[in-house]
């Protein structure tokens, strides 16, 4: 244990020299002294093993590939690590939230250290550039331009090494099995915003670089001359067109107004990136390009890694019919297959479409079950809707056991260690759909042969909020932890909010045991060819029940005095209260599990 201790202090010191070295890298690639530098490595590479492009590969590509490698290393350690709550991650300083009301969401000072340099080295590699050019004054030989139009081409020059920083880092935040921003604590799922802020700003340098040199060419009337050219050597301009015009239908595609109501379309154009990256390729040469190698390579073999783990055909084992159009679909996989709570599997249904690949939060734990994995799946959407209606009709058939369901799956991800042992209190808040994480936690936590019992935490709250009272029967997989309190130790309490709903006299506890409407479907599993899966207050004085260890907070369903609007409202005067009687190493859990912190408090949201 010692040993592998220091070999992640080695580690995480390698990984920081390395990136220290990348950015270095990026400030000192747009000086005179650089340039200097680089044209004797290269000369003097030409005669070695290395060469010209081993040198290229060696210097611009290799640091995010090594740091990938050695950060794979290390996350395989710490998965290892003992479920020791006294041990905290170091980056948590660095992740307590500087903003909360903003529309990039929750950020926190480690990312706004990370924005500010990334800023400043945009800023620099422009200013850099262009005075560079204004020194030497370098027309373009087959344009005569005069002084403001040298100076705004090469403005709108530069602006395409802006693109080129961005893309460098566009594909890293959207890797799965090899997640580099697992290192800093940040899920899959949470990194993709990244993705989403480096793409825009990709496009938008990529546009004005573009817009300028139509402008050139337009005011010097050759724009019908150079826009079809496709040159041997330097710059390929019909390339870089193409490039573009790929880049903006891809990012008008993925807008939210478009990603939202027609994800299909988002989905299937999204896949032109790898036409993206071809005509990339040959707009800016192979110099430029090994500048954004390591992305595209770690990305490709990402993918194919995927796609070799997604060939299997699993088989679904059971279905359960939820009344508030859910399904939960249970799925054989192998005991060795191990994952935290709050990890993700992305499930394709051959049936339904062949391509499409929906994310899902997996609601069982692997501590309980060996052989079981289990995932709700709501009807809000087309695809999920179909889904739906699938297992409907087999139910309409009077049938309880059906031919096979054969579905690929891709992961589970999820995060290395289970952070949330280390706190003494929880505090988790869901509503709707959004409660799947915490089941698989609530599962863990309340394992009966989970023999850390010592190291749990102490008290666990659950503020639940749903629109519908059908919506309760989401919480059916660990009814049984909720109705029995002999099971509950560590100490639940328990808060159900119904917000949208006439009254029906009907408790919590009537609520969730009531298991008539919840019907089973079985499918048959014996087909050689398939595998196993490697807020609103109805009344203004609730009644508490506490039964020994579980406190539950039962209401009659009913539509109150206030409105839906003062539901956030109310919602805020929990949480004050909740906050002013929590101690300081206490876990807030919030909807998706990508950690973040505010004072004393660990936020999930």
């Amino acid at each position: 244990m010692a040993t592998e201790s220091s070999l992640r202090i080695v580690l995480k010191g390698l990984m920081i020299l390395i990136c220290v070295v990348w950015v270095c890298l990026w400030v000192f690639k747009p000086t005179e002294l650089w340039t200097k530098i680089w044209h004797k490595a290269e000369d003097n590479a030409r005669n070695t093993v290395l060469g010209y492009y081993g040198l290229d590969f060696v210097v611009y590509s290799f640091p995010i590939i090594a740091l990938a490698i050695v950060g794979f290393i290390y996350l395989h350690l710490s998965a290892k690590e003992s479920r020791n709550r006294d041990i905290r991650m170091s980056s948590i300083n660095f992740s307590n939230p500087v903003i909360v009301r903003g529309s990039l969401g929750i950020i926190s000072g480690f990312e706004l250290l990370v924005a500010a340099i990334f800023t400043m080295i945009l800023v620099w590699t422009i200013y850099a550039h262009i005075s560079n050019d204004f020194k030497k004054k370098k027309p373009v030989k087959s344009l005569k331009l005069n002084d403001w139009q040298f100076k705004f081409s090469r403005f709108g020059t530069r602006f395409g090494l802006l693109a080129e920083v961005c893309l460098a880092l566009l594909l890293l935040p959207v890797l799965r099995g090899m997640a580099l921003f697992r290192l800093i604590g940040i899920q899959f799922e949470a990194s993709v915003r990244y993705h989403v802020f480096l793409g825009t700003c990709m496009i938008f340098f990529a546009t004005l670089h573009g817009s300028a040199t139509f402008f050139i060419w337009g005011i010097k009337q050759q724009l019908q001359t150079e826009i079809w050219k496709w040159q041997k050597t330097g710059r390929v301009y019909l390339a870089g067109e193409i490039a573009l015009i790929s880049g903006l239908v891809i990012w008008v595609t993925s807008l939210p107004q478009i990603r939202r109501k027609r994800f299909e379309i988002f989905y299937y154009t999204h896949h032109l990136y790898t036409v993206f990256i071809v005509f990339f390729l040959f707009h800016a040469g192979d110099r430029h390009f090994y500048m954004v190698f390591s992305g595209v390579f770690l990305f490709a073999l990402d993918k194919l890694l995927r796609v070799m783990q997604s060939r299997p055909i699993a088989c679904v084992v059971s279905a359960r019919i939820l009344p508030c159009k859910a399904i939960e679909l249970t799925l054989a996989k192998d005991p060795n297959l191990k994952y935290t709570p709050t990890s993700v599997i992305f499930l394709k249904v051959p049936s339904i479409s062949k391509l499409q690949w929906h994310p899902f939060s997996i609601t069982s734990s692997s501590s309980a079950d060996d052989e079981r994995l289990s995932i709700i799946v709501k009807g809000d959407g087309g695809w999920t809707n179909t889904l739906y209606s699938t297992i409907l009709d087999g139910m309409d058939s009077e049938a309880r056991h059906l031919k096979c369901l054969p579905v690929s799956f891709e992961g589970p991800y999820g995060p290395v260690s289970m952070d949330f042992l280390r706190y003494d209190s929880l505090l988790l808040v869901a509503g709707g759909i959004g409660i799947t994480p915490f089941l698989s936690i609530l599962q863990e936590l309340y394992f009966p042969r989970n023999s850390n019992k010592s190291k749990l935490p102490t008290r666990i709250q659950l503020i639940y909020a749903v629109k519908k009272s059908q919506d309760i029967s989401l919480l059916n997989s660990v009814s049984s932890l909720l109705l029995d309190h002999s099971l509950c130790q560590p100490h639940l309490k328990v808060n159900i909010f119904v917000t949208q709903e006439g009254k029906s006299g009907l408790t919590f506890r009537e609520l969730l045991s009531d298991s008539s409407q919840i019907e089973t479907i079985n499918f048959d599993t014996g087909c050689s060819n398939y595998t196993n899966l490697g807020l609103h207050f109805s009344n203004p004085s609730p009644v508490v029940l506490r039964l020994s260890g579980i406190d539950y907070t039962e209401t009659e369903v009913g539509p109150g005095n206030s409105s839906t609007l003062e539901y956030p409202m109310q919602m805020l005067i929990i949480f004050l209260f909740l906050l002013s009687g929590y101690p300081s190493q206490d876990r807030l859990l919030m909807g998706k599990a990508t950690p973040a912190h505010l004072s004393g408090f660990g936020v999930w949201t």
